[in-house]
């Protein structure tokens, strides 16, 4: 079988068993168990040192929200790159990465007080202002903290992304950011240089996710660029939202450095920003599944629409392939589903696998890295899958597999163990 880009830098095969970091998948499976995902972590590093290396004068920002635990942030600051968040729980996570707040950013539409006051006490370097309303909250609970935060501004500047509906979000129908047309993002400058206890130390947008053509971004920033000019602002985030390949055969996305040089054109020597998420952490994770029951042209995993939803929300296309031995048998279309009480549980539509599979083989999907585990859920009462990072031949556990016992715990009063068979 042909290596190609879907796949993660150490994949190799060996009589039909698939390596990811020197181990072998079928070890993997016996030792960790199923689903799981496993993590080339040298894949993820050279990938995030790729936009580091494609962006020397300005900053990268890994797009958190794509995969994160505390194990990836030491990595990201070990390499130099910044982090983006938008939760309180990512804001955490961070912490317990060690990474240092002022390289921190913090998103989201809707921030607590609560995550905002947590924010300016751990002197998070940026807050992306997205609101009149978070504006105002934030400038009280930073003059409360006798503090100056600095912000950016989230401009929404009307750019169709040519992507999907539900991860498009630069259009004026939005609901991130300030309208660029509309003079919201004029008004919010200006309030914010307003505010003593704010500091204006930028602009940000980003047009979507899952983006594979340059025109969007080009648009984009040029639009922010002639704001920028005109608000007199020297610095722009622009965002991430550059795609992958999920299949063999898919168009191929731009590299970091093609988009970076777009950007750059476009932006005329202001300090440039990005937030890739997905292009770093997608390829470089294998999904792992095991095959329990074949019944017609439906093949059954032990995973589904709780360990990633994508498919079922978005009609995201993956491919599936046996990982755990060879066969001669000719292929044959199977749909790939996961265990849960939904029709809709679909893992894989059209999945060419060999006509001998069986229950017990290993079924690999790659590109399963990126908003998989983030967006991971306890649907049906499943617990969620471990990641498990591979290099050079060694294994660990960066996110351990959650157990019934770990679900029992949210009820109260309720004894955190698992029934057994009398």
């Amino acid at each position: 079988m042909s290596i190609d880009s879907v796949w993660p830098a150490s994949t190799t095969w060996a009589e039909g068993v698939l390596h990811l970091g020197g181990l072998a998948v079928t070890d993997l499976a016996r030792e960790h168990g199923t689903p799981a995902y496993i993590l080339d972590e040298a894949d993820f590093r050279a990938r995030a040192q790729a936009w580091r290396d494609a962006l020397p004068g300005g900053d990268v920002h890994y797009g958190g929200k794509a995969f994160l635990c505390p194990e990836v942030v030491r990595w990201l600051d070990r390499l130099g790159l910044n982090l983006d968040v938008c939760t309180g729980g990512e804001l955490a996570v961070a912490q317990a990465g060690g990474m240092p707040p002022e390289r921190v950013v913090f998103h989201g539409n809707n921030k607590s007080e609560d995550e905002l006051r947590r924010a300016v006490a751990w002197g998070v370097g940026c807050v992306v202002l997205d609101s009149f309303a978070e504006l105002e909250r934030l400038a009280a609970i930073a003059a409360g903290h006798g503090t100056v935060q600095p912000v950016m501004i989230r401009v929404t500047p009307g750019v169709d992304a040519r992507t999907h509906k539900s991860i498009a979000t630069g259009g004026e129908d939005s609901k991130f950011g300030f309208s660029l047309s509309a003079g919201d993002a004029e008004r919010a400058v200006r309030l914010v240089r307003a505010r003593p206890s704010l500091r204006l130390s930028g602009l940000h947008s980003h047009i979507g996710s899952q983006i594979l053509q340059l025109d969007g971004f080009a648009e984009a920033a040029r639009r922010m660029t002639a704001f920028a000019r005109a608000m007199d602002v020297d610095r722009l985030d622009l965002g991430g939202g550059l795609g992958i390949a999920y299949r063999p055969g898919d168009p191929l996305p731009p590299a970091p450095s093609d988009l970076v040089t777009v950007l750059q054109k476009e932006t005329g020597g202001l300090h440039l920003s990005v937030e890739p998420g997905r292009s770093i952490a997608g390829p470089s994770t294998v999904a792992l599944y095991t095959v329990g029951t074949i019944k017609g042209g439906y093949v059954s995993v032990d995973g589904g629409m709780s360990d990633n939803p994508r498919p079922a929300m978005y009609g995201s296309p993956y491919t599936a392939v046996l990982a755990s031995r060879a066969s001669s048998a000719p292929a044959r279309g199977f749909t790939v589903v996961g265990k849960h009480c939904e029709s809709g549980d679909i893992l894989v539509h059209d999945a060419r696998l060999p006509g001998d599979l069986e229950p017990g083989d290993v079924l690999a999907v790659p590109a399963g890295g990126a908003y998989q585990r983030s967006m991971a859920s306890n649907y049906n009462h499943v617990p969620r899958p471990p990641v498990v990072a591979v290099r050079d031949g060694a294994a660990r556990v960066v996110v351990r597999r959650e157990t019934e016992s770990d679900l029992l715990r949210l009820y109260p009063d309720q004894p955190a163990r698992v029934p057994t068979a009398p």
